[in-house]
């Protein structure tokens, strides 16, 4: 009986092993078909997709509903639709899991493939979606998903991309994701979208176009969308208040984007440290949360979350999570100008909305809201004498300095140096 069962054993393991030697023997196969699906490349003459003729084919295969989460390889193509596509038909979705579902149910009451795009980055928050709701094997529901390339070997990007966009392949291989890299002229861009959807609508399934970096040509949006505050006073301008209000020792989270960025530059001009910053380069939406472990872990000391408004609604459940935690040094700030900025200043899904209400309603003990640098500095003293969770809206213009550079150092050098100054 040992016998059979150590023999039982060893099948298995080699079982096991074989499937997963499969495994990587496909992704590998599949990585290649990628690479080598560009093709050759013309190093003289620089080729581009023009949106308009994406957005025809699209229109000749019966899609007509867009919806998806903006990205800055997809600005122009993202502007395009914007400009030509009424907004009842071209929703922003606050995460990429969200817009999958909407393109579902725009199937499901139509019968026609709808169209979602998304940075790679946001794969992991479309993968339950997409395997559990769209997977031909479940409920079988055709789409094209356009996705940016962000992190493309060979090619320079941040760290967070390098590390996503090395994967992606493999990523899309596994989940049995049938995709093209999309052609960086206009004929081929228009035969491998036609194949997409032909594909998609054969199977039963999403069918993936991935979109390099300088794909799409230049587009000038023709209404071009408007940040939620009128006046000139910036998000940059906002952090210079903030962080020459409070105690330079106090622990500051920084979200993604520009925000982190700018954080950066201004203690630089300030001459402050940047041991106390934790700057959040990737994972978008959950700087909060970053900042509410470190907030229960570190209750004698206060911990600001620099957060924006696409950000915050990404992973809305995240303030919800701060609002009922009663950490009374926990200080939100959230910085809104109803757009998406870091990534062509595409609208968020409810640009306009005030969210200092939202917060109240759940569970932070303190909220206010400004719209000018008066009334910033006049809120700061209050807000930072609280008893949190505490949240302050700040509204703002979008945009951002042409030359604003990047954290200096790597994301692990930066954690490193925050840890250390956490234990003092």
């Amino acid at each position: 009986m040992k016998s059979f069962r150590l023999l039982r054993a060893q099948r298995t393991r080699l079982k096991a092993t074989g499937l997963l030697r499969q495994q990587r023997k496909f992704i590998a196969t599949t990585s290649s078909r990628l690479q080598n699906s560009m093709g050759a490349h013309d190093e003289i003459i620089q080729t581009y997709v023009r949106p308009g003729a994406v957005h025809n084919v699209l229109t000749e295969n019966g899609c007509t509903f867009y919806t998806g989460v903006p990205d800055s390889l997809l600005k122009d193509f993202c502007s395009y639709l914007s400009d030509k596509v009424p907004p009842t038909r071209h929703v922003i979705a606050p995460n990429e899991g969200s817009s999958i579902a909407l393109a579902a149910g725009s199937y499901l009451a139509t019968g026609r493939t709808p169209l979602v795009y998304m940075q790679n980055s946001g794969i992991g928050n479309a993968i339950n979606p997409l395997l559990s709701l769209a997977d031909a094997k479940v409920y079988g529901i055709p789409m094209v998903v356009v996705v940016g390339w962000r992190g493309e070997p060979g090619r320079k990007d941040e760290p967070q991309h390098n590390v996503q966009g090395s994967v992606m392949a493999g990523m899309l291989a596994s989940m049995n994701l049938n995709f093209h890299v999309l052609p960086e002229y206009d004929e081929g861009a228009v035969a491998c979208v036609h194949e997409s959807i032909k594909y998609a609508e054969e199977h039963h399934c999403p069918s993936v176009i991935v979109v390099r970096k300088g794909t799409f040509s230049p587009y000038t949006s023709e209404t071009r969308e408007t940040s939620f505050s009128s006046n000139a006073f910036s998000r940059e301008d906002a952090i210079g208040v903030i962080l020459e209000v409070i105690d330079e020792y106090d622990c500051v989270v920084g979200t993604t984007g520009f925000t982190s960025r700018e954080i950066f530059e201004t203690r630089d001009r300030k001459g402050h440290s940047h041991d106390n910053d934790f700057l959040t380069v990737g994972s978008m939406g959950h700087a909060s949360s970053i900042a509410l472990g470190i907030s229960i872990e570190k209750p004698c000391k206060k911990v600001y979350c620099i957060d924006g408004d696409g950000a915050f609604l990404m992973h809305l459940g995240n303030a919800a999570a701060v609002g009922v935690s009663g950490q009374k040094n926990y200080k939100h700030i959230l910085i809104n100008n109803g757009v998406h900025d870091s990534v062509g200043a595409q609208a968020t899904s409810v640009s306009g909305m005030k969210f200092a209400d939202v917060a109240k309603s759940l569970g932070y003990k303190y909220t206010d809201s400004v719209e000018t640098e008066d009334e910033l500095r006049g809120a700061m003293k209050a807000f930072q004498d609280s008893v949190g969770p505490s949240f302050l809206e700040i509204f703002t213009c979008a945009g951002a300095r042409s030359n604003l550079g990047r954290p200096e150092g790597t994301p692990a050098e930066n954690k490193k140096r925050f840890m250390h100054k956490l234990q003092m």
